[in-house]
């Protein structure tokens, strides 16, 4: 069971956002990441709770940031309830999309095994409903997806198995890099692996290196 920290920061200006502190774990349905998110003076600031079956499709999802709260899961595509910092109001929503996204890292893990990609292979385009901080708003955002190269290195406790994904938002253009070993992510805009007390979880179904 993968466990550690991440430290999280402004994606353009760099600007400290905090740290994560997450354990995650395959499982039989799927893959389950629960995380606590502090801010920069040590405060608690959220938490994230994502569990995913076996195709990459989220069953479970219950966000917390600034005392808001969002819980969805895949059903008609997407369907989530934002609930207010008074717990007296509740808004629903639903889109057609496969997946969600927002600044956690968990989701960068859940939106690669949702689509499954290899290496060398055309890009994809993937609909994503984003949860936005600080107030977990909803948006759609759509992105393609390429998994540029899958590699081994060597460590202390054998071969690590990395994927390095390039990520293109198409409101944009802009593009970036993402780096996982598993389920782990080591690097991506806004995200430093920090610590890490135990080796990534590996999926048996990940084809061989190219």
């Amino acid at each position: 069971m993968p466990r550690g920290r991440y430290s999280l920061h402004d994606p353009h200006d760099h600007t400290p956002l905090g740290e994560e502190h997450f354990h995650c774990a395959p499982g039989p349905s799927g893959w389950r990441y629960v995380s606590q998110l502090t801010a920069p003076n040590g405060d608690h600031r959220g938490s994230v709770d994502l569990a995913i079956d076996e195709l990459g499709r989220p069953i479970r999802l219950e966000l917390n940031a600034s005392s808001w709260q969002v819980r969805g899961a895949a059903i008609d595509g997407v369907t989530w309830v934002r609930t207010d910092p008074t717990g007296t109001e509740a808004t629903e929503g639903n889109v057609k999309a496969p997946g969600f996204t927002g600044t956690s890292p968990a989701f960068l893990v859940a939106t690669a095994r949702l689509l499954r990609l290899t290496p060398g292979a055309p890009a994809t385009r993937v609909r994503l409903l984003a949860l936005t901080d600080p107030v977990l708003a909803a948006r759609t955002v759509d992105q393609a997806w390429a998994l540029l190269s899958r590699a081994q290195h060597p460590t202390d406790s054998g071969p690590l198995l990395v994927d390095e994904y390039q990520v293109t938002a198409l409101d944009t253009g802009e593009v970036h890099t993402v780096h996982l070993a598993g389920d782990v992510v080591l690097s991506a805009p806004g995200i430093e692996l920090e610590h890490l007390e135990t080796p990534p979880s590996t999926f048996d179904d990940a084809p061989a290196p190219a």
